[in-house]
């Protein structure tokens, strides 16, 4: 049973930051790319940015890109998500997801494990 542990959600000021991490247990996880999606409400769950199994590559969002960064931490079987420059548009709640597979997906059905989500809002 493969199990993903959202943190670091909360309330921040636009122009902030936040990191959320994403904690992975029951499977070997770099076996695993990993990404995270968001969903704000009334929207559909979409994309922000994954990463391979090494960490060499990484895909964004245009949305985010230049302001968000991922990373994984193979000792603590953890991902980040670094998130600067947040604007109230990236308000939504956040998920992490694992991909038993080699190559990057940015569609839901591409990934197989799911946490919970944390809330990320931003005010004005």
């Amino acid at each position: 049973q493969v199990q993903l542990v959202e943190s670091g959600g909360g309330l921040v000021q636009a122009g902030g930051s936040l990191r959320l991490s994403c904690q992975v247990s029951g499977r070997t996880f770099r076996m695993f790319v990993m990404g995270w999606f968001r969903q704000a409400p009334g929207t559909e769950r979409e994309f922000v940015t994954a990463i391979s199994w090494t960490g060499g590559s990484a895909q964004y969002a245009d949305s985010v890109k230049g302001r968000f960064t991922i990373s994984r931490d193979g000792s603590e079987n953890t991902v980040y998500l670094q998130m600067n420059s947040l604007k109230p548009e990236d308000t939504a709640v956040y998920f992490c997801a694992a991909r038993p597979a080699p190559t990057i997906a940015r569609y839901i059905t591409g990934y197989d494990y799911w946490g919970r989500g944390t809330q990320v809002t931003v005010s004005s």
